[in-house]
């Protein structure tokens, strides 16, 4: 009997390889989504069988619960004011601070405070320039306060001395420790200080060139105060025993012309009319014209006496005369200028003896 052997087509064995190949071949699982993706798309399948009336209600009602509850949290007490920190002030007291803003903000805690409102209410005292209010969760508020510097001291209408900036901001009044400043500055305009904000910010500028001026030229000791009622006319009332004598300085070369001025009253001092100077003035820049208080007055051998007479319009005007130098005519005051010539006034003699007085001490 004969044996048949088949043998095998190497296609077959090359297609089995492959079917191996194939049927090995790793299949990766299918990706699982997350808990909170699944429970995000039943969410999305559950809305979207619910009518669109009812999301707008829900979105409402989910809106109410969170006003309330930012309500609740901000008025509960974890956010009540319990500390208030105060950088920066000096002439202003930090008790003073704390007071307005735990005013301010007692109501409403420190979530809710109206940080520019409590600015603006610390500005409003005479001190501050500005302040700047923060929170500091979650019970305290921070105020940083920047001061007014006084510059000058003036004196009042009613007589009081105050400290005043540069932007002609009335401050304090001067006390007895504070630093005595070489004279005082008189002619703010304090009925409309807000309308004359700026003039009043002119003369304190003024004021200062004066003062920076005159003590380098060693003459600020020699002065009381300074007159700028009118810029075109600035007056320099003296000090110490010179204390009833104004000196008129015009509009220009103010520095020079009081110079020439107490030469002059110090050249007059020995003469019989030295006792009986009133003014000195130099406005016009052409010569030293001395005025003279009432009484009998004999003229030196190298002055003249002109004596002032009343105008025609029936005003009385005070007995007084001007002593002027060779070659310069002495002007017929009028009745309103002759008024402002007059012996200086109680004020400027008690601005004097408060000067005096704070040297003193």
């Amino acid at each position: 009997m004969r044996e048949q052997v088949i043998p095998q087509k190497v296609g077959n064995r090359s297609g089995l390889a492959g079917q191996r190949r194939s049927s090995g071949t790793t299949q990766r699982p299918a990706r699982r989504e997350s808990g909170s993706e699944a429970l995000a798309i039943r969410l999305r399948a559950l809305l979207g069988y619910v009518p669109r009336v009812l999301k707008f209600v829900i979105a409402i009602v989910v809106g109410v619960l969170l006003i309330a509850s930012y309500r609740a949290a901000a008025s509960a007490s974890f956010f009540q004011v319990r500390r208030v920190e105060v950088e920066g002030a000096v002439r202003v007291t930090s008790a003073e601070v704390q007071a307005i803003v735990r005013k301010e903000a007692e109501k409403t805690g420190v979530w809710k405070a109206d940080l520019n409102g409590i600015s603006a209410r610390l500005e409003r005292l005479p001190w501050i320039r500005s302040a700047v209010v923060s929170r500091v969760l979650p019970d305290g508020l921070r105020v940083r306060i920047t001061e007014r510097v006084p510059r000058a001291v003036v004196r009042t209408a009613s007589g009081r001395f105050r400290w005043i900036d540069d932007d002609a901001v009335l401050l304090g009044e001067m006390l007895p420790r504070d630093q005595m400043p070489a004279f005082f500055l008189r002619g703010l305009n304090e009925e409309d200080p807000e309308g004359a904000r700026q003039e009043n910010r002119d003369r304190v500028a003024k004021f200062l060139e004066l003062q920076r001026d005159w003590e380098l030229a060693g003459l600020s000791e020699r002065v009381s105060e300074v007159n700028l009622i009118d810029l075109r006319d600035v007056r320099a009332q003296l000090a110490g025993d010179n204390s009833q004598i104004e000196v008129r300085l015009g509009s220009e070369d103010q520095g020079q012309r009081l110079k020439h001025a107490l030469e002059v009253l110090d050249g007059q001092r020995q003469s019989p009319q030295g006792a009986l100077i009133s003014y000195i003035d130099l406005s016009q820049g052409k010569g030293a014209i001395v005025g003279l208080t009432s009484g009998v007055h004999k003229p030196s051998d190298n002055l003249n006496v002109v004596a002032d007479t009343p105008e025609s319009t029936g005003e009385t005007i005070s007995d007084s005369a001007e002593t002027v130098k060779p070659g310069v005519t002495a002007p017929r005051m009028s009745a309103s200028k002759a008024a402002r010539t007059a012996q200086p006034s109680s004020p400027a003699k008690k601005s004097d003896k408060a000067k005096q007085d704070r040297r003193n001490r």
